[in-house]
């Protein structure tokens, strides 16, 4: 049986039940430029990024509700036939996870540059089948279901990774548009000012967005009147806003047996499912990199420097964002950061939260716009009893 946690109170309350489900249905494509500068002009193009940022769901909630009110929200989450979908743990060469070198061979003595997490092998040090290295067959998109299996740390069979036939591991196309501006008078395109390329993304069918809002915002939504439906990204495409209280049970499920994985405080793996932004200024200059800088390093770079909790990390490239920011009675461009994007995971020797979690914290903020959201799970095997799956 699963251990009970030394808090159990405290794990149940990691479940905020003023919080609340929706699910925004594209109408339409969608477009959401990044945060990537770009000057229209010949063979220009503008970056594109999805699922949206935390700043653009907000924007387009409080336009709908005509508002300037601080908006909670979680996610952004995939959602399909009643289910959240969460982006693939990165740790996974194709179906084969990866785990730090010392957790394997803990008698190995190799050398990698001290200033960084340790290096990951597979277990056992397996070699790799092509046929099951091929992400292209692999999902994308974990089901709620099968997340629940790595929180309860059961493994994925070669079902739960391949796609069903007919079904594409990532649930969204991406279609290239031209935009071209036209010579004043005339009927020709100019020859470079005001053309570029973007990317639309057009949803598959069946699938939505889902995000959980803060009690005060759904009280207004529920006021204003719920379906609705909303511009949501550029150009002003509309997406259906709708109340999906299935997924409540389902996000509080997920974050009890999360809680219990972190209170064990042993070895864990932080599975990050939104993008992470862990930003850190010192004399004026801003820096972000892949891991929280309060978690530091197990192996201790230098001997003056107190072992911390993070042992390794598995991630991928950088997601740039842009926000907005007040300035007295007017909206500017915020300075660009960069996120570790979602799928990351992170391999400690004890969990530790995050400073973000703390509402006194100036970096909450993140929070509250759904970055930087964490499932624990477990990394020692547990005995599960058969039926236990919530």
């Amino acid at each position: 049986m699963i251990a009970t946690p030394p808090n159990p109170a405290k794990t149940a309350t990691d479940f905020n039940p003023s919080m609340y489900w929706y699910t925004l249905t594209p109408l339409d494509v969608l477009l959401f430029r990044d945060a990537k500068p770009f000057t229209p002009g010949e063979r220009a193009w503008a970056g594109s990024v999805f699922p949206p940022n935390g700043h653009a769901l907000a924007g387009a909630i409080r336009g709908l509700l005509q508002t300037r009110q601080q908006i909670n929200l979680k996610g952004p989450f995939l959602c399909h036939a009643g289910q959240l979908h969460f982006h693939r743990p990165l740790n996974y060469v194709g179906d084969h996870p990866l785990v730090p070198v010392a957790w394997l061979l803990p008698q190995l003595k190799m050398m990698w540059d001290q200033q960084m997490p340790m290096p990951l092998m597979t277990e056992e040090g397996q070699a790799l089948e092509q046929e099951k290295a091929d992400s292209g067959k692999l999902r994308q998109f974990l089901t709620y279901n099968q997340v629940l299996k790595l929180l309860q740390h059961k493994p994925l069979t070669e079902e739960d990774w391949l796609c069903p036939e007919g079904v594409d591991p990532q649930p969204w196309t991406v279609e290239s548009r031209p935009h071209n501006a036209i010579e004043p008078g005339q009927r020709t395109v100019k020859d470079s000012d005001g053309y570029f390329v973007e990317n639309a993304i057009r949803l598959h069918s069946g699938w939505s967005i889902a995000i959980s809002l803060d009690h005060d915002t759904h009280t207004q939504l529920q006021t204003l009147g719920i379906p609705a439906t909303m511009r949501l990204g550029g150009e002003g495409h509309r997406a259906l806003l709708e109340r999906c209280s299935g997924l409540d049970k389902q996000w509080q499920t997920i974050q009890t047996l999360s809680g219990t994985n972190f209170y064990r405080q042993e070895r864990a793996l932080a599975y990050l499912v939104t993008p992470g932004v862990f930003e850190r200024t010192r004399n004026g200059v801003a820096t972000c990199r892949a891991w929280p800088w309060e978690w530091q390093l197990a192996h201790a770079p230098n001997k003056n420097q107190t072992p911390g909790p993070l042992v390794s990390v598995a991630t991928d490239r950088p997601v740039p964002i842009s926000s907005r920011r007040r300035d007295g009675n007017d909206s500017v461009p915020a300075p660009q950061v960069f996120a570790a994007p979602h799928g990351s995971v992170y391999y400690l020797e004890r969990p530790k939260e995050l400073h973000q979690d703390n509402p006194d914290h100036k970096s909450y903020k993140w929070r509250q716009l759904g970055y930087s959201e964490l499932l624990w799970l477990p990394y020692h095997p547990l005995e599960i009893v058969e039926g236990d799956t919530p």
